[in-house]
């Protein structure tokens, strides 16, 4: 039977009537005024009003981030292009893919070819009209020899890319893919205007619900809404802005103090004290991220396989969960394969705390009492310091003496991650599991951060992840992502030690869908466009 919280819902959703509602609130026992004051409460909350000045707190930012869409690491600049730009397919608040900039796409059967019809009417915010010339500049900003773009390895399948109408463009893969929307949903593939045949992303226009006033790399960015946007029911708010405030107490004060009205990264020791917060809410979204602690097998010892394997066992992994999470997440199992992506390999045995196991490892690779650096920050994520002491502690008992270097916040994506041998990293994760893999693990993959290739695993590895693309049968493909996923729990340099939920803290003037999305923070970080004042 449904609960008076069901009836809310059901009422934010548009599913249930005024009458409706009141007849089942009465049923449920409450007095008819309560019933009516609970709807116009619903009512309210579910109706966006136009209008104010949001502003958010963000644990990311760096001072090296640039416009540049083919640059973007962090969650700063996602939410950045996502606020001021659009992209051909977008993932949804329900983790589905949708058409964006796209109108309609149609695939051929064996997934190879892809024509993408363009919405019309589309205005960039200099009031240039969106054209398929935009899109192939755009997405040949990361292709090519030449491209320094992140995502490069994400488009690699693509052979050919072309006008074949007035407003469509053609895809032609080197194999199948049936993720391919996905893709192109991926952050660094903004599409922004042309010129000259290249993508021009250094003036900031987008086509997106809000126009750049302002952009501190690593401090700030400030937006004023784009009267011209082509969503309806979306940007709600005149003016918003994003603040880097890396630091875990400051941003949890200026939530507290109301100087902005949202934050992410809620550290799990102190989400019971923001709850009791009487202007705050707790929005908390179980999702792809996880944190990790990429071995770069291109820097000894960790080109050492049993080695790796001591670092993995004399990881305590449930007592980070316990101690850094405080229950808010669960246990990684050494891939990035999270119980919400479709092919999560459940069968395979959850890798725990083995010491004397380790022990055996680091014998026969002839390490015994080794000494390594792990270097760590609270830029990486909140608890990672103390993550790696835990990480020290449990390694101790293995005869593993982890020294742990404290990093500097500022330029730590530039100067630590992807660049040092041991480190701490966080993920967001990704939909699928094509795009995980091909983000970072693949060989070719910029943000391959274990540099995992050369060995038999890796190149085993690399086929079955494009076997899979074009691989249109379900079972099959399961099969192939299994094995993918016990390949990188085996042999790949990546500790995944736990999952993490996303936890914001928000305030209560703020609304925001009933479904919150979990493939990025903050709403998939689309919150600008999908939240507004209650």
């Amino acid at each position: 039977m449904a609960n008076i919280k069901d009836l809310e819902r059901a009422v934010r959703d548009g599913k249930l009537d005024r009458r409706e509602f009141i007849r089942r609130a009465t049923a449920l026992g409450l007095a008819a005024p309560f019933a009516t004051t609970l709807l116009s409460q619903a009512v309210h909350a579910a109706t966006p009003k136009k209008g104010g000045r949001f502003v958010m707190g963000t644990a990311h930012g760096s001072t090296t981030d640039t416009l540049d869409p083919g640059t973007h690491e962090n969650g700063f600049m996602q939410n950045l292009v996502y606020t001021y730009a659009n992209h051909l397919f977008e993932v949804d608040n329900n983790g589905q893919i949708a058409p964006e900039l796209a109108e309609s796409f149609e695939a051929s059967k064996d997934a190879k070819t892809w024509v993408v019809k363009l919405r019309k009417g589309v205005e960039f915010h200099n009031g240039k009209s969106l054209t398929p010339e935009d899109v192939i500049a755009s997405l040949n900003h990361h292709r090519g020899e030449d491209t320094k773009s992140a995502g490069k390895s994400l488009l690699e399948p693509v052979v050919d890319m072309k006008k074949t109408g007035p407003n469509e463009v053609t895809f032609t893969l080197n194999a199948g893919n049936a993720d391919f929307p996905f893709i192109l949903s991926d952050y660094h593939f903004a599409i922004l205007p042309a010129n000259r045949g290249e993508m021009d992303w250094e003036a900031g226009f987008g086509t997106g619900g809000y126009v750049i006033d302002r952009f501190e790399p690593g401090v700030r960015a400030t937006y004023t809404r784009n009267p011209n946007y082509f969503k309806a029911g979306a940007a709600h708010f005149d003016e918003v802005e994003i603040i880097a405030l890396i630091d875990t107490t400051a941003r949890q004060n200026a939530v507290m103090n109301q100087e902005v009205h949202a934050i992410n990264r809620v550290d799990p020791k102190t989400v019971h004290l923001l709850g009791r917060n009487p202007t705050l809410k707790i929005l908390e979204v179980t999702g792809t991220l996880h944190y990790t602690f990429p071995m770069r097998l291109d820097q000894p010892p960790f080109d050492n396989y049993d080695l790796r394997m001591a670092v993995k066992l004399a990881t305590d992994r449930e007592g980070l969960v316990k101690k850094i999470l405080l229950g808010h997440g669960a246990m990684g199992n050494d891939h990035p394969i999270s119980t919400a992506n479709p092919y999560h390999n459940g069968e395979m045995p959850q890798r725990l705390y083995d010491p004397e196991k380790a022990k055996f490892h680091l014998k026969k690779a002839g390490m015994e009492g080794v000494k390594l650096d792990l270097g760590t920050s609270e830029a990486a994520f909140s608890g990672a310091v103390d993550a790696a002491l835990l990480i020290k502690d449990s390694a101790a008992a293995a005869g593993i003496d982890v020294n742990v270097v404290r990093e500097p916040k500022d330029g730590y994506w530039s100067n630590v991650w992807n660049k040092k041998a041991w480190c701490a990293c966080y993920w967001g994760g990704r939909p699928t599991e094509d795009w995980m893999f091909t983000a970072a693990y693949v060989e070719d993959s910029k943000w391959n951060d274990t540099a995992w290739k050369g060995t038999p695993a890796a190149d085993r590895f690399n086929k079955l992840v494009i076997q899979a693309r074009s691989e249109l049968d379900t079972n099959k493909r399961r099969e192939i992502y299994y094995e993918c996923q016990q390949l990188v729990n085996d042999d790949g340099g990546a500790l995944v030690p736990m999952f993490a939920n996303n936890i914001h803290a928000v305030s209560k003037k703020i609304g925001h869908p009933e479904k919150v999305a979990g493939n990025w923070e903050f709403d998939g970080n689309k919150n600008a466009e999908r939240w507004w004042f209650a």
